[in-house]
């Protein structure tokens, strides 16, 4: 089973070239990434030319520290959740991880690589101070499982208790902010990951945060340098964190184009078993039959290597692109 897009969603160009007859524009719902991005403002010639400086980073940091509800001095700027995902593997050197699957592909794949004993978990609170490291996404990607934030509030006690960690992937946090643990940020034991670009709609500024102890984040540090983050980031950054209305709107938009899909795909017939505001996760009878129909009528979503009766669909953008999709199912399945 090959295919570029069976790591992560988002390798459009590539799967044009696998399909180069499919119709035009192509339709990619291949992300969780909001359709809606964030208007983002003019930037002015210094933002390119310059280097970032300590004053924009300071003003983003607390910018997007008072957003997520965390202690601005338990926070770091990165250039995206991706990279964080690889580095602490080499940061926390530890030997046994749990994981809830399935999730997030890299999560698994970076703790193998590391050499770390990767064992899987149904609940975080069954091996919960038993192992060196938990690893949760809250909502879960791809399902949109959740966990009540008082449960990893004890499981993070509990691996505190073992000098462990809990790290928590909250990539798509910002629909459900009630789920996060970030104003708990600096509590012993507990690594809060964020992602800017998914419900911004701006995946490709490279913009998150990494929330934990300042030991921990002194380490990081030494990793990133001194510039980290780009200087446009820190600027759209800073002003889209702090616009309230279209942050509320965004949010209600999402969760009514969530409803419009999951109408689209019930009356295609396709099962839908969860997900976010920001993608659906679906059973079909061939995952992969299906992929290969939709892409040769341009239309491309998530597909994994460990199913073959599961798919991650985005947000079409408007009607016609629901319209588009109901009409590519039903020749197709």
């Amino acid at each position: 089973m090959n295919g570029p897009d069976l790591i992560h969603g988002g390798a459009l160009d590539r799967v044009k070239a696998l399909y180069p007859l499919a119709p035009q524009p192509w339709l990619d719902l291949s992300t969780g990434i909001n359709p809606h991005p964030y208007p983002a403002p003019p930037l002015l010639p210094h933002s390119f030319a310059h280097l970032p400086t300590t004053s924009e980073n300071d003003a983003c940091r607390q910018a997007i520290a008072q957003y997520y509800g965390a202690p601005v001095a338990s926070l770091m700027l990165v250039p995206g959740t991706e990279i964080l995902i690889r580095l602490l593997p080499s940061l926390l050197e530890v030997q046994t991880v749990a994981l809830a699957r399935p999730t997030y592909g890299d999560h698994l794949s970076c703790w193998q690589t590391a050499g770390a004993n990767v064992v899987e978990m149904a609940d975080p609170a069954e091996l919960a101070g038993k192992v060196d490291v938990i690893v949760v996404c809250n909502p879960n990607n791809p399902d949109g499982r959740i966990w009540p934030p008082e449960i990893l509030e004890d499981c993070r006690a509990r691996q505190a208790a073992r000098q462990g960690w809990l790290i928590v992937d909250e990539a798509y946090a910002d629909i459900a902010p009630s789920l996060s643990l970030a104003a708990r940020g600096g509590a012993a034991g507990l690594i809060v990951l964020r992602s800017f670009g998914k419900f911004f709609g701006l995946a490709g500024l490279r913009l998150g945060a990494l929330i934990a102890p300042q030991a921990l984040l002194r380490e990081a540090q030494k990793r990133f340098g001194v510039w980290p983050v780009s200087g446009p980031a820190l600027h759209v950054g800073t002003q889209a964190v702090a616009d309230t209305d279209w942050i509320a709107e965004a949010r209600h938009r999402l969760e009514t184009s969530r409803l419009a899909l999951d109408e689209a795909l019930s009356g295609a017939g396709v099962t839908t078993l969860g997900g976010t505001s920001l993608f659906r996760y679906v059973q079909v009878p061939d995952a992969h039959a299906l992929w290969q129909a939709l892409a040769e009528q341009g239309i491309y979503m998530r597909r994994f290597s460990w199913s073959r009766h599961h798919l991650r669909i985005g947000l079409p953008a408007d009607d016609a692109g629901r319209q588009r999709l109901s009409a590519a199912l039903a020749v197709s399945l």
